[in-house]
């Protein structure tokens, strides 16, 4: 067994280093993603609460998204600290294959049935023909969108992070160019509103996926192969699929639970909807880098763990643990900072009860943000990073669905309190289940190699 132990100092130096990457990634999509809200801000209340709620529809594909990043990064994280190049291609190609037939399914019912999704999230006419319009246009950005995910998610496993960074500062800077020049009719361009909007998103999407096949063509380590999108993965497919599919359950799961609180949300009214649509862009911000200390804690502990190094990756998943509830507190801070501004900046453009909302609805996400930091560190980072997705996706159906999701709706159309209150049952849902959590990851039976040989893979 290979044994390479960091001290304190040198292994907060190396997370930092690997996880620094993945926050500036993740706030440039962050910010590419808010874009939308603040750009639309000018258009109208409505054209902003639409955005909101169709991105509740897109966000549920991108939790399927999401499950597949995730086991692509665990696989190609463990193979990678084994050594095995090839297989880490095989299994991206594998992942992009199932990115396709995805985006395909969710592409025919928001450009076919876009009346039927927006129906699910709100009441408001107005809001529902907006968002008809926004994602009819949208939906063409899904492939784009899946397959950057993928490529991204295997270029992190392995430590390459320079083209993630690039790509997603790209498509912030198109999307926002776009953003403003169909919404403020420059260079001659129409005022298209929230068609413009949807438009740039998927310009940019597109830019993004150009510039991983052009990485991948000339420039990296791990390419894109197309023939492992249509070859037979044999045993590889068997494993992949045994940390996928939990994944993305876990994340659909988790996925359709939050639009099923936007939902209830957006049936209590308009200004709820909107107060939240930016609610929900300043807890993304203050969350930057505990999600990005999560998601580095997949590849400490896969790639230790395909080395067989378990005692190293148990007193990694540790550290990580303490680095993420560290950076959890410093992400509330930011928050509390921003929101001062963030009241400034929508006082004209949101109703008066709306701007009440917000500043209602930023105080409460501080206390969820520290409890979603430390369960995606240990369900998302710890327990798949061991092969353990399976926990995860168990523990949300039950909770989510059995009750976080029951007790917001009675809190709203039973006992039918005040919005703040419906939004503050809602808010405590992360520490509901973070006991189980903890009783799981003491017991360290998430811990296993599961690589395979050579000769089994064949």
């Amino acid at each position: 067994m290979e044994i390479d132990m960091k001290n304190n100092k040198e292994f907060i130096i190396f997370a930092t280093k690997l996880a620094l990457p993945i926050m500036v990634q993740n706030l440039i999509s962050t910010l590419v993603n808010s874009a939308d809200t603040v750009m639309l801000s000018y258009v109208s209340q409505n054209a902003m609460s639409a955005s909101s709620l169709a991105n509740q529809y897109i966000f549920v594909l991108y939790c399927f998204f999401y499950g597949l990043s995730a086991g692509t990064s665990v696989l190609c994280a463990q193979y990678w600290g084994k050594g095995d190049k090839n297989t880490v291609e095989r299994i991206v190609g594998l992942a992009t294959r199932l990115v396709i037939i995805a985006s395909c399914i969710f592409f025919a019912i928001s450009f076919f049935f876009p009346r039927a999704v927006m129906t699910l999230f709100t009441n408001s006419p107005e809001t529902i023909e907006l968002g008809i319009q926004y994602l009819r246009i949208l939906s063409f950005s899904f492939i784009f969108m899946g397959f950057s995910q993928i490529y991204v998610s295997g270029l992190r496993s392995v430590g390459k992070v320079v083209l993630p960074s690039l790509a997603y500062v790209v498509s912030l800077v198109v999307n926002v160019f776009l953003n403003a020049t169909f919404i403020f009719g420059l260079f001659g361009a129409p005022k298209l509103g929230v068609l413009g909007v949807a438009l740039g998103t998927v310009v940019a999407r597109i830019v993004e996926a150009i510039m991983c096949i052009t990485y991948s063509t000339f420039g990296s380590s791990i390419k894109f192969r197309i023939k492992y999108l249509f070859s037979k993965a044999g045993i590889l497919m068997k494993d992949f699929l045994k940390i996928s599919i939990p994944s993305m359950g876990n994340d659909v799961v988790w996925g359709l639970a939050a639009s099923a609180f936007a939902a209830i949300l957006g049936h209590i009214g308009d200004d709820m909807v909107a107060a939240n649509a930016v609610a929900v862009m300043v807890v993304n911000i203050g969350a930057i880098a505990c999600r990005g200390f999560a998601n580095a804690t997949t590849i400490v502990i896969s790639q230790e763990l395909g080395r067989d190094n378990l005692e190293v990756a148990k007193v990694y998943s540790k550290r990580m643990l303490w680095l993420t509830f560290a950076v959890s507190m410093v992400g509330c801070v930011i928050m509390l900072i921003i929101r001062p501004f963030m009241l400034s900046f929508y006082a004209d453009k949101l109703s008066k009860t709306a701007i009440y909302y917000l500043g209602v609805l930023i105080i409460m996400t501080t206390w969820r943000l520290v409890g979603e930091g430390i369960n995606t560190c240990l369900i998302c980072g710890c327990f798949r990073g061991g092969g353990d997705s399976r926990y995860g996706l168990i523990l949300d159906t039950c909770f989510m669905w059995g009750v976080a999701v029951p007790a917001m709706a009675i809190a709203a159309y039973v006992l039918k309190l005040p919005p703040i209150w419906v939004y503050f049952v809602m808010s405590m849902d992360e520490f509901g289940k973070m006991p189980i959590v903890f009783i799981h990851y003491f017991r360290f039976r998430w811990m296993k190699n599961i690589t395979r040989e050579a000769q089994e893979l064949a």
